[in-house]
């Protein structure tokens, strides 16, 4: 489930990253901030999806990328309520659903971690503590 996760959070944000670089739809974003988010979203959507395909992906990685996701999400709400932008109707729809879609991410990504953390310790057994 993790790596589903993470090459799923890689595949939105590198197509969220195009469409906001190449079409920039009209959102009441500066367009310096929507290519600098675009290019962002680029370059992060294939390092995620990249972390995605390794065998095991590594947990300090992917707990920065859940705590990345959590800061984004956080802050798109914030970017929609307290108006920060003069964002249009759209713009604040796009912004909000987009943060709760990373919100999702997030929580796909953390239960995923947990369970491959517990995966792992089902095959260790404890040490005895005997001395003979």
């Amino acid at each position: 489930m993790l790596k589903f996760a993470l090459k799923l959070d890689g595949v939105a944000s590198f197509a969220l990253g195009l469409l906001t670089v190449l079409i920039r739809p009209e959102i009441g974003m500066p367009v310096g901030w929507q290519i600098g988010l675009g290019s962002f979203c680029v370059v992060y959507g294939m390092g995620v999806f990249f972390l995605g395909t390794r065998a095991t992906p590594d947990r300090r990685i992917v707990l920065l990328v859940i705590i990345g996701n959590l800061v984004w999400a956080a802050d798109s709400i914030l970017t929609a309520e307290l108006a920060w932008f003069p964002l249009t109707g759209t713009g604040v729809a796009l912004v909000l659903a987009q943060g709760l879609a990373v919100l999702g991410f997030a929580v796909l990504q953390f239960i995923g971690l947990r369970r491959e953390g517990s995966a792992s310790d089902r095959g260790t057994q404890p040490r005895s503590r005997s001395l003979a």
